[in-house]
């Protein structure tokens, strides 16, 4: 039987636990938040937030806990909340890279209590002053396993009707690794790429006439690049492993781009090598109500979801018994 999410204790408020928190008190969860700038939860509590003083007191009486707070300190506020939190409380989190999360809130015990997860959602400005409430309301989330055939069902399947449900997101459930290979090309890498574009016009000899030429084009593709540059260098080198062998092609396709351009040779391949995708349209463009299917939620059905996940399937609802997912485009 599919329950309500209980009391939320999210970790941290910044751009995505502050949205979190917002969001999961507009819906009218017994949310409490915590973080350890003073100022922030100041802010947070004139937002109308329940906050508490630190971790030991936002965590105590949590059914669900969400680690929302960076990497390098992901190690020691796990402690914290294993030290604090109920043994029946469900730890998630919503960093960009999931196998180092894994890695930290395994060595402080809560391994075979954690579903990993991430919200594809963000804005390049950061804090609890920037966060809102409509951040995440139905956004796309990715949610991971380690191995599919030994995860908790019934926390992966809690946290799953939270983000369906109350959040009104759409989940791709796959293990850490898929996860962190996908984010790398779709998040880490196009960070990477903004900042090298903005580099090269802050170089340049014209670049006070390129800035006032500047439109729509540098606009979009510079957008993530005037956010925090050391959270950005965080998250690329956190990722490093996906991130660097997908930079490697990048630079190989430039790199014969430039070779073309230099010797008047073709350039078609280069400019129609994603025609598939330009074909299909914008990701999230549009739902497909017509391919749906039902998976049920007895036996291993875990392992089911991750392989159909990763053919491409999302999850967009949970109720009694199934998981309604939504088949990928053909």
């Amino acid at each position: 039987m599919v329950t309500g999410p209980g009391r939320v204790a999210v970790v941290g408020l910044g751009l995505i636990g502050g949205s979190l928190a917002r969001l999961l008190h507009r819906r009218g969860v017994d949310v409490v938040a915590t973080d350890v700038v003073p100022a922030s939860r100041e802010a947070a509590r004139r937002a109308g937030l329940v906050v508490a003083d630190d971790v030991t007191g936002c965590v105590t009486a949590a059914d669900l806990v969400v680690l929302a707070v960076p990497l390098r300190v992901m190690g020691v506020v796990a402690e914290q909340v294993a030290g604090a939190a109920p043994a029946h409380a469900t730890v998630t989190d919503v960093g960009s890279v999931k196998g180092p999360v894994r890695d930290a809130v395994r060595a402080a015990g809560l391994g075979d209590r954690f579903v990993g997860a991430h919200p594809m959602s963000g804005t390049e400005r950061s804090g609890f002053d920037a966060s809102s409430d409509d951040l995440l309301d139905g956004v796309a989330w990715a949610m991971t396993v380690d191995d599919p055939t030994t995860t908790d069902r019934d926390r992966l399947l809690a946290v799953l009707a939270l983000v369906t449900g109350v959040l009104r997101g759409r989940v791709t459930v796959v293990t850490d690794d898929v996860h962190d290979e996908a984010a790398a090309l779709v998040s880490h890498v196009p960070h990477v790429l903004a900042t090298q574009l903005l580099n090269t016009v802050a170089g340049a000899p014209v670049r006070h006439v390129a800035l006032r030429l500047a439109a729509g084009s540098f606009r979009d593709g510079t957008r993530v690049a005037f956010s925090d540059p050391a959270r950005t260098e965080a998250m690329v080198a956190q990722n490093a492993g996906w991130v660097a062998p997908a930079l490697r092609k990048v630079v190989r396709d430039l790199e014969l781009l430039v070779e073309a351009l230099e010797t008047n040779g073709g350039t078609h391949g280069f400019f129609h090598g994603a025609d598939d995708l330009r074909a299909a349209g914008r990701p999230g463009a549009a739902h497909r109500e017509d391919g749906r299917e039902r998976l049920g939620t007895a036996g291993e059905w875990p392992a089911a979801l991750v392989e159909r996940c990763t053919a491409g399937a999302v999850v967009v609802g949970v109720d009694e018994g199934a998981l309604e997912l939504e088949a990928p485009t053909p």
